[in-house]
This record gives C-alpha cells, structure tokens and sequence, in this order.
C-alpha cells in the first residue's frame, strides 16, 4: 500500500461550457505569458523599447511550436505512420509531443525574423529572454503531469507519481515524475542564468547559451530515468545524445564568445526596422548595455565639439589684425 505519492489528474481537460480548457494547451500558454513578461524587463532594463519582446515572441512561438511538434513526429513516426496508425495524430497536439529540440531550433528563426524586421540583433534578444524560457519550460512541463506522460521508472519513494489511466500502453503503478525533476531543475536553470547575467554582464547571446548549457546537463539525466519508447544508438535515448551534443555547442560558444567579444554589447532599439547604430566604443564613458551611459556619452561628445567650435572661433578672433593698428601703419 502507497502511504504517499503524487497523485495524477482524472483528467488532462476541463469545459467551460462548449468549450473544453486543455491542461497541457493551458501550461504552455502560461509558460509563454511568463517568458515574455520577464523578458520584456530585462530587455527594458538594458535599453530597449517595451513591447519589443512581444513583437518578436509573434514569430518565435508559432515557430516554436511547430519545430517542436515537427521534432516528435520525425523522431517517434513509428507512433503516426505505421500500421495500425491514424497519421491525423500527427495534428494533435493538445494529445502532447512537443520536442524542446525542435522547439528552440525553430523558434530561434522566428525570432530572428522578429529582430530583422525590428532592426535588432538576435543574440541580445536571444539574452534578454534566456531566463524566462526557463521558467516557461517549468511551467509547461506541468502539461506532462495533466496528460499522465512521460514518467521515469517505477519507484515507491514518498513522492513517486501515481498512473491511473491504462490507455495508450500507460500501466497503472507509482513511477519517478521526471516532469517534477525537469520542472525543477528549469527553475534553478533560470535562477542560475538571473545571477550569472547580474554577476558577469552576460551579452552577445552568452545568457542564452548558459541556459541551454545548463539545461542540457539536465535533461541528460532526466532522460536516462524516462520509460516511455524511444530510439536509441549504441544502446543511449536519442535525447540523450542530442542533450549531449547541445550542451557541447553551448560550451564552445560561451568560451569563444567570451574571448572573441567581450563585454555586454549597447542595444538599439528603434522599432522602425532600421539597421542598429554601430556600439559606442568604452572610450566613449558608456557602459555596455546602459542606455543612459549611451545618451550621457552622446552628450559629452556634442558638448566637446561645441567647445572646439568656440576655441576655434577664439583664436580666429585673436589672430585677426586689428582695425586701429592697421589705420596708424597707414597714416
């Protein structure tokens, strides 16, 4: 007998009315509101223009969101488009199967179609948002825990999750709930990225790729304790494998970033769509991502080519001939 354990819901839908409210659909919403929502004070926080966040996530999501359903279909077609299969589940998101790899991959050229038509770089939006995808995955894995998926093996430890449904080959039993653990460990990932950034001036997309580092370690071993299908090689889950090269593509990209450009770069955010302005260089008195330093060092440089102006019009006057010497050489 269970003396304790985290029970799972009777059901992944609620109707209000006609319409029915999908816990997995509701987590992601949710996850999304909260990743722009805090993305947006930090990007205000270094510079730029409300609303620019938002503006961007209009392209990143839809993306996202197909990346990620494309990523589950390709990698379980097995679960679509063999025998006995009905390949209309493939649409069925609601059902779950959202990959995080295709997700971030597809999401990320939405966004970088967001910031070309914004006229701003996609590492410094990439930056501002790093934290808060974190916590939007915290969030949505609680989809998992609504739909009864995606949990570890089988354990009788005091918070193992309990499976009532039986269908979809599901076996009614207590099992470790991976999503718990990934939805902790993506709370301390966005923590961690939060003081690194405070701590270090993150900038050129280094925030980022801390996140997706630090996930990745993650997820690794997360992976490891998941039972449901899967295809492996050499005997490893394929999200393992691409856990492990995703994390090495992070590493190598903080530690060349930081050598080739250092420092946190000026963020231009017009919202006209026109090209960025160059960075002001440090010698200017502007700290990198400050706006203020950038107006303050704007400042200084007019007013040191209006004093310029005024020594140049000082020595013209000084070495003008004067009119009463003049007349007495003539007389």
């Amino acid at each position: 007998m269970d003396l304790a354990f985290i029970p799972s819901p009777s059901r992944g839908v609620l109707y209000l009315g006609p319409l029915p409210l999908r816990g997995y659909a509701f987590c992601i919403i949710i996850g999304v509101f909260v990743a722009v929502l805090l993305g947006n004070r930090r990007w205000i926080a270094r510079g730029g223009r409300p609303g620019t966040v938002a503006d961007i996530a209009v392209w990143a999501v839809p993306f996202g969101l197909v990346g990620g359903r494309l990523y589950h279909v390709i990698t379980d077609y097995e679960l679509y488009f063999t025998k006995g299969r009905d390949w209309v589940d493939a649409f069925k998101i609601w059902e779950g199967g959202l990959g995080i790899w295709g997700a971030i991959a597809f999401g990320a050229l939405g966004a970088w179609i967001g910031c070309r038509r914004r006229g701003i770089t996609l590492p410094s939006w990439a930056d501002a948002v790093a934290p808060g995808v974190a916590f939007a995955q915290a969030i949505g894995r609680w989809g998992n825990w609504f739909n009864q998926e995606l949990y570890g093996k089988p354990t009788d430890l005091p918070w193992a999750l309990k499976i009532t449904s039986d269908t979809g080959g599901r076996v009614p039993g207590t099992y470790h709930p991976t999503f718990l653990y990934e939805c902790l460990w993506c709370i301390g990932v966005g923590l961690l990225v939060l003081w690194a950034d405070r701590r270090f001036r993150l900038g050129h997309g280094r925030a980022f790729a801390l996140y997706v580092a630090a996930y990745c370690a993650g997820r690794g071993w997360i992976e490891y304790l998941r039972v449901d299908e899967a295809h492996h090689i050499l005997g490893v889950r394929l999200n393992v494998w691409t856990a492990i090269l995703v994390f090495l593509a992070a590493v190598v990209y903080l530690v060349f970033s930081a050598r080739l450009r250092p420092g946190r770069e000026v963020i231009h955010d017009r919202g006209d769509g026109s090209d960025p302005e160059p960075p002001v260089a440090a010698g200017d008195g502007a700290e990198p991502g400050d706006a203020e330093g950038t107006a303050s060092a704007k400042d200084r440089k007019r007013s040191e080519d209006a004093e310029a102006e005024d020594a140049e019009d000082v020595k013209g006057k000084d070495t003008a001939p004067d009119p009463a010497s003049t007349s007495l050489k003539k007389s």
